[in-house]
C-alpha cells in the first residue's frame, strides 16, 4: 500500500517570509532621521524571532501533530489561544530587547503588538488553508484507492461466479448420458474433467492468452454438443496471428452462455455463434432467435464489460440490428500476467 505523504512546510517558505517580515519591519526606520542601525537591528530581530515562534506553533497545533480533529471553521479557539501567546511572547521580546541592548527609545509597545496579531493572523490563515488543501488532496487519493480495491473486490466476485449454471446443467446431462448407457460417457467426464482443469488453473490469472482461452472453449463446446447435438454450432474463424493476444479466462464461455440463455436451442432451430477477429476486437455473433418470454437484463454483458474495464481500461462493443447480435472484445496485445 502506498505510504500516506506527510503534511509538509518548506524551510525556505517558514525562514524566507519570516526574513521578508523582519525586513518589512524595518523598512520605516530607514525614513526615521533618529533611527540608528541598532534600532533596525532590534526591530529586525524582534520581527524574526517572533514571525519564526508563530510558523511552528500554527504548525504543531495542527490535527496532524495534535491528534486532534480538524475543525471545517477558519477562525476558532486556536486561533485565539495563538493570538493571546503572541501577545503574551511580544511582551517577552521587547522586554527582553530593552534589557539586553539597554536600549531608552523603541517603538510603543503597542505597535509591536499590533504588528505581532497582523503576523499572527497572516500566517494561521496561510498555512491553515495549506492543510485543507492537503486534506483535500488526499481524500481524493483515498476515494481513488477505495475505488480501485471495490473495483477489485467486484472483479474477484465475478471470478467465483462464472459456471454455476452450467455445472449443473452439465451434470444433468452426464446422467442422461450414464442412464442410457451412451458410449461417449466416459469422453464427456474426461472433457468435464479437462474444463475444471483449466478452470481452477485460470482462476489464478487476470488474463490468459487468447489460444489458451480457445482451448477452454473447446472443451465447453464438446460438453455443450453433448447435450445439444446439432442443435448448437459454433464456426471458430479466429485468425491465428491474434493467439498471442490476452483477454479475461472464461469470456468466451460467459458469452456463449449468454446465447443460449436467450434463444432458442433446437435441433429444428440450430443456434449458430460465429467466432471471428476484427481489427482489434474478437467478435461473438450469433443470429437471433429468442426464446418466448425471454427477458434481456444486461446483467451478463455488463458484467464481462466490468472486466474488460477493471483488467485492460476498454469496454466491449455491441452492436444489434433485427437479425444478428454481435459483441465485439477487445484484446490486449501488450500482455504480461502476473
Amino acid at each position: 500500500m502506498e505510504k500516506q505523504k506527510r503534511f509538509q512546510v518548506s524551510l525556505k517558505v517558514i525562514w524566507g517570509s519570516s526574513i521578508a517580515l523582519a525586513v518589512m519591519a524595518s523598512i520605516p526606520k530607514l525614513f526615521d532621521a533618529d533611527s540608528t542601525l541598532g534600532d533596525l537591528i532590534i526591530n529586525s530581530s524582534i520581527t524574526l524571532l517572533f514571525s519564526l515562534f508563530i510558523w511552528y506553533y500554527n504548525i504543531y497545533s495542527l490535527p496532524k501533530f495534535s491528534a486532534n480533529h480538524a475543525n471545517k471553521s477558519l477562525f476558532n479557539w486556536k486561533l485565539l489561544l495563538s493570538v493571546i501567546l503572541g501577545i503574551v511572547l511580544m511582551v517577552i521580546l521587547v522586554i527582553a530587547h530593552q534589557e539586553l541592548f539597554q536600549v531608552s527609545k523603541m517603538d510603543a509597545p503597542i505597535m509591536f503588538e499590533l504588528r505581532g496579531v497582523l503576523i499572527n493572523l497572516i500566517v494561521y490563515m496561510f498555512l491553515h488553508l495549506l492543510f485543507q488543501n492537503y486534506q483535500t488532496q488526499q481524500m481524493g487519493v483515498e476515494l481513488e484507492r477505495t475505488k480501485a480495491v471495490n473495483l477489485g473486490a467486484q472483479y474477484e466476485l465475478l471470478k467465483q461466479q462464472v459456471n454455476p449454471h452450467f455445472l449443473f446443467n452439465s451434470l444433468n446431462t452426464l446422467k442422461s448420458m450414464v442412464d442410457i448407457q451412451d458410449p461417449q460417457s466416459s469422453d464427456f467426464i474426461l472433457k468435464l474433467s479437462d474444463f475444471y482443469r483449466f478452470t481452477l488453473e485460470s482462476r489464478k490469472m487476470d488474463l490468459i492468452p487468447l489460444s489458451e482461452e480457445l482451448q477452454i472453449l473447446d472443451s465447453y463446446v464438446y460438453l455443450l454438443k453433448a447435450r445439444f447435438e446439432d442443435g448448437f454450432v459454433l464456426e471458430n474463424q479466429v485468425n491465428p496471428k491474434q493467439y498471442d493476444s490476452a483477454i479475461p479466462p472464461f469470456t468466451l464461455q460467459l458469452l456463449i452462455e449468454n446465447c443460449i440463455k436467450h434463444n432458442v436451442v433446437s435441433l429444428d432451430k440450430p443456434l449458430k455463434i460465429k467466432l471471428y477477429t476484427e481489427n482489434e476486437f474478437l467478435v461473438v455473433e450469433n443470429k437471433i432467435q429468442l426464446k418466448r418470454g425471454a427477458v434481456s437484463t444486461g446483467v451478463g454483458l455488463d458484467n464481462i464489460n466490468q472486466r474488460f474495464m477493471h483488467l485492460i481500461h476498454k469496454e466491449i462493443e455491441i452492436d444489434k440490428d433485427e437479425t444478428t447480435f454481435k459483441v465485439k472484445i477487445p484484446l490486449d496485445y501488450d500482455y504480461h500476467n502476473n
